[in-house]
């Protein structure tokens, strides 16, 4: 029977953190864009269920497509992460401060398309809700100064 002494298992656990630490960046922004596709997903179903039509002049916005945007769109912001850990001289300030002017943004054409004002506020709702999951995860991983 092996017993295992605190300053063992300390070892252990400071191996396993710098383990999680070397990982890159887009794998922890592959996570945060699977759960936020997820989540505006679920959130868009629920909303279509309880009436909002998410209707356009071309047609309604299928729920599908909720995912598929949230995921192009946060390959996007890893991939800017990914460029601003290589080339900014402070990664984690320039990435916060472009996601969020992109994020403000993205809310206008949810105020000019047309949309009745349910939809509008359910469709920013979802860019900010898919911004706060994916945001702080890449930001996490950058660096504050190169």
């Amino acid at each position: 029977m092996s017993t295992i002494t605190t300053a063992q298992q300390t070892t252990r656990s400071t191996r396993s953190t710098r383990a999680a630490d070397r990982k890159p960046v887009w794998l922890h922004g592959l996570g945060a864009t699977v759960a936020a596709s997820a989540v505006v997903t679920a959130f868009a179903a629920a909303a279509s269920a309880a009436g909002v039509s998410f209707e356009t002049a071309s047609g309604p916005i299928p729920i599908l497509g909720f995912a598929q945007l949230t995921a192009f769109f946060s390959l996007i912001g890893v991939a800017m992460a990914a460029v601003m850990a290589r080339v900014a001289r402070r990664p984690r300030r320039t990435f916060v401060v472009t996601t969020v002017v992109l994020t403000a943004a993205s809310l206008v054409p949810d105020v000019t398309f047309g949309f009745d004002a349910a939809s509008a506020v359910v469709l920013m709702l979802l860019h900010v809700v898919a911004a706060v999951i994916v945001v702080p995860v890449l930001a996490r991983r950058l660096a504050e100064e190169r």
